[in-house]
């Protein structure tokens, strides 16, 4: 079961993105996830495991706890509901462009079961190949690559923090079990926390990361949609929950984390409030709201922060979509051009409007009771870190009336510009419609008895007290209602994102070509100069080798021949007249010892007769002789 949650949408998205099924792509794909979703929502249920051998002492493991069981069902979901809103929106390169999304999802999905350091990893990666190709999916744009380009390479540089973590967790001894990571010894563990903390960070856009965001928006509606609500920087914000024992047991990353948060919520709470863009608006608001989920970890509010999570993707989720379907009908997304949308198309106002009081934290809805759920932990652990989360909290109110006090503005009506089609699709509007429905109703999670079973389950705090609702909704009501009567001064110094793209660029990207050019002027001024200087001396050292061998070798072998030729002659000579001489001598005496050998034999028998008989006296003499002297 859970294999088939993660492989079903990795698998036919791999199929799709490769095929030309123009007219297939979008009910493959939306009949895909809506199978998905029906599996998480068993896998929920049923909480299966699975472990495979990876490397020693390291298993590919997925695991469905209390946690992931929350977080499936919404990935999946919130998938479904894109892709059919993509289905009517998205005209060309379907298939490519759904399949990219199906394999975003399975991603997403594994990051949330993953249960081992290896299997974070895998999916880790694949979120953030896919979430490039996606936010650069019209590569003919230069501008939008370079805008996907930029968030990966960011994301990219904070996820080394993963692998310095999951060799710390083989230094530390305890495993790469995400659960045994605590266990660690020191001081790997401290290591193994700041390099999730570092990837974590980066993939929810907190600081000093959030920048990247900003150019994401390039990228289609759905996939901003579904990138800022469910997928990539929510699982930033869930790995943080995933691994909140962690943080608690170094002393130093829980407090980072938490301050961390609270601060991104409202330094981004600004930047939300002083955008122009609506889109821009909403992805500066995705990086507040992550802010309080990376809060909830740093204090150990698992349960708020997991309610947060979810209830946020469902209402992020539509307020993009009603962006993208405006950005689709009008061809813009300027604020200024998007008065009076919400009366002109009421299906998409209405949710919208749904969607951006859940945002603000208007009670009942949603987020209201789950950002409390975050702030009473906040309140357990610092009373500076509340007071702080409400600021951030009163801010949401003030970016999200900015939504309504534009798209509802009495006596203007807004008009299609050049690229605008001028109509919302049902298929465009279907979709809002169920995502209002959990922006409305999902902070059920963060009030009893939900909360207590939720905390019970996955740690944190089962209960916000009365007082606390209380404050924050009246807080959140007067914020709303001076944004939508008094109208406050945008920040115009947060327009730009806090300038932390030019900081990157200054304290990251200027050092490294400073330091390339430094090192390219050392080699055109000393390597290059040595190494020329050590092609001029080759010659000179040639030349030396030259005379040497000329004057010294090229002589002795010269020498040597000539001494060699002389003695070859004086042997010639010697085997001429010695030893040709000698055997010419011999071979003459051994001639006419022939010829006297040959005179006795003439063939005449008394010849013969006469030769036996001198023989045979010569042998009579000779015995006498003997004989005499024996």
């Amino acid at each position: 079961m859970l294999l088939a949650v993660v492989v079903l949408p990795a698998t036919v998205g791999a199929v799709l993105a490769l095929t030309r099924a123009e007219r297939a792509a979008a009910p493959v794909a939306v009949l895909t996830a809506a199978v998905t979703t029906v599996l998480a929502a068993v896998a929920a249920l049923t909480r299966p495991a699975l472990s495979y051998p990876f490397v020693a002492g390291a298993d590919f493991a997925l695991e469905v706890d209390a946690l992931a069981a929350v977080t499936l069902p919404m990935v999946a979901g919130v998938t479904l509901l894109v892709l059919v809103f993509a289905a009517g929106s998205i005209r060309a390169g379907r298939p490519r462009f759904h399949g990219l999304m199906l394999l975003f999802a399975a991603a997403a999905l594994a990051t949330a079961a993953a249960a081992s350091l290896p299997a974070l990893l895998f999916a880790w990666e694949l979120m953030g190949a896919t979430s490039y190709a996606l936010i650069g999916f019209w590569w003919r744009d230069s501008d939008r690559v370079s805008a996907g380009l930029t968030a990966f390479v960011t994301t990219r540089t904070a996820d080394l923090g993963l692998y310095v973590a999951a060799g710390a967790a083989l230094a530390g001894g305890a495993g790469m079990a995400l659960s045994a990571l605590p266990a660690a010894e020191d001081p790997w563990r401290h290591v193994i926390a700041a390099g999730i903390l570092v990837a974590a960070l980066g993939k929810a856009a907190q600081l000093p990361f959030s920048f990247w965001l900003s150019g994401a928006m390039q990228g289609p509606s759905p996939v901003s949609a579904l990138l800022h609500s469910a997928a990539m920087v929510a699982m930033g914000g869930y790995l943080l929950l995933r691994v909140e024992p962690l943080l608690t047991s170094t002393g130093w990353a829980g407090p980072a984390a938490a301050w961390i948060g609270v601060a991104t919520a409202v330094l981004m709470g600004f930047v939300a409030l002083a955008q122009r863009e609506l889109k821009q608006l909403l992805a500066a608001s995705t990086v507040a709201q992550l802010g309080f989920v990376v809060l909830a970890a740093g204090v150990g509010a698992v349960s708020g922060g997991a309610a947060h999570l979810v209830a946020h993707a469902s209402t992020k989720a539509l307020l993009f979509l009603a962006a993208g379907a405006w950005l689709t009908a009008l061809g813009t997304e300027e604020l200024t051009a998007l008065r009076g949308a919400g009366r002109r198309w009421r299906v998409v106002g209405v949710t919208a409007t749904v969607g951006a009081l859940a945002l603000a934290g208007i009670a009942p809805l949603s987020l209201w009771a789950t950002k409390d759920a975050v702030l009473a932990g906040a309140l357990e652990v610092s009373g500076l870190l509340y007071a702080a989360g409400l600021v951030a909290a009163a801010l949401s109110a003030a970016y999200a009336g900015k939504v309504l006090w534009t798209i509802w503005r009495r006596g203007a009506r807004a008009e299609a510009e050049a690229g605008g089609t001028g109509r919302v699709g049902v298929l465009e509007q279907a979709p809002l419609v169920v995502l209002a429905a959990g922006a409305a109703l999902l902070g059920v999670l963060a009030l009893p008895p939900v909360s207590r079973a939720l905390a019970e389950a996955v740690g944190g705090h089962g209960a916000v007290a009365p007082v606390e609702l209380v404050v924050s909704a009246a807080i959140a009501l007067v914020v709303l209602l001076l944004m939508l009567r008094v109208r406050v001064p945008e920040p115009g110094w947060a327009v730009r994102w806090l300038g932390l793209e030019a900081a990157a660029h200054a304290v990251v990207v200027r050092p490294a070509l400073g330091l390339g050019h430094a090192l390219t002027w050392f080699d055109d001024l000393v390597l290059d100069r040595a190494v020329t200087a050590a092609a001029g001396a080759v010659p000179v050292l040639a030349r030396a080798a030259a005379r040497f061998d000329d004057r010294v070798l090229d002589a002795g072998v010269g020498a040597t021949a000539h001494a060699a030729d002389a003695a070859g002659r004086g042997a010639a000579r010697l085997d001429d007249t010695v030893v040709d001489g000698a055997v010419e001598g011999l071979a003459g005496r051994v001639r006419r010892a022939g010829r006297l050998a040959r005179a006795p034999q003439t063939g005449a028998v008394h010849q013969y007769f006469l030769q036996a008989v001198a023989v045979l006296a010569v042998g009579v003499v000779a015995w006498s002789v003997y004989a005499v002297m024996g």
